[in-house]
């Protein structure tokens, strides 16, 4: 596997941003009421987190490091609007369910993540297959929660009826305590299947980034 399909496949699996990292909890949570606003909150991310890496890549040399942080949030939030208002024109109905959510993109922890432990240290062909991997690490996620949630609450999967009539739905699933109970549930089931994640799978001195850390978790549960 060559370095670039290795990046997609660690944001997918290994470094997965909400299953593995417990990153982006705010629209996680939040949004996922169903598989739609799931899948649309991680397609827009997805876009933003490609274009930042790439342009914060290729301005890597010329941004002072004094100012780094504000120049990230500045083509971060320029991209973001790009992305809000080409969701209000062309996908109303998705604008409407997103609301906030589409703006606060901007301070996202997994974009502003990324460009400052990636795109700002390696070259734009890199960073872009970062984002890829980590935008669809994120949309899987955000999919798989909103679509249980639907599911189990609506008896819906991307505003279908799939359950059979004479099933009552767990409206609780689709409140706020239910965001964090099908959360719960996914991350026992990984735990069970001995899938660690950022929660338990730390070395010392570890801050939860892979990309950045000096230290294999691998390496030192074989030594």
């Amino acid at each position: 596997m060559n370095s670039n399909m290795e990046r997609i496949y660690n944001g997918i699996v290994k470094e997965n941003p909400i299953f593995i990292m417990m990153l982006g909890m705010c629209p996680t949570l939040a949004v996922t009421v169903s598989a739609t606003n799931g899948l649309g909150m991680g397609v827009s991310t997805l876009c933003v987190l490609v274009m930042s890496n790439f342009i914060i890549s290729l301005m890597r040399k010329i941004i002072p490091d004094q100012v780094r942080l504000p120049a990230y949030i500045v083509i971060v939030a320029s991209l973001v609007t790009v992305v809000q208002l080409l969701i209000q024109a062309f996908v109303s109905s998705l604008y409407a369910a997103l609301g906030i959510y589409i703006p606060l993109i901007v301070v996202n922890c997994i974009i502003l993540g990324r460009a400052e432990a990636f795109a700002a240290k390696n070259d734009p062909v890199s960073s872009v297959f970062d984002g890829i991997g980590m935008g669809l690490g994120f949309t899987i996620a955000l999919t798989i929660i909103g679509l249980a949630r639907e599911l189990f609450g609506n008896g819906t999967a991307f505003g279908f009826q799939v359950m059979p009539s004479f099933y009552q739905p767990i409206s609780i699933i689709t409140s706020a305590p239910g965001a964090f109970l099908v959360l719960a549930i996914i991350i026992t089931i990984m735990n069970g299947a001995s899938i660690s994640t950022a929660a338990n799978d730390k070395v010392e001195g570890c801050d939860g980034c892979c990309a950045t850390c000096g230290k294999s978790c691998k390496k030192e549960e074989n030594a």
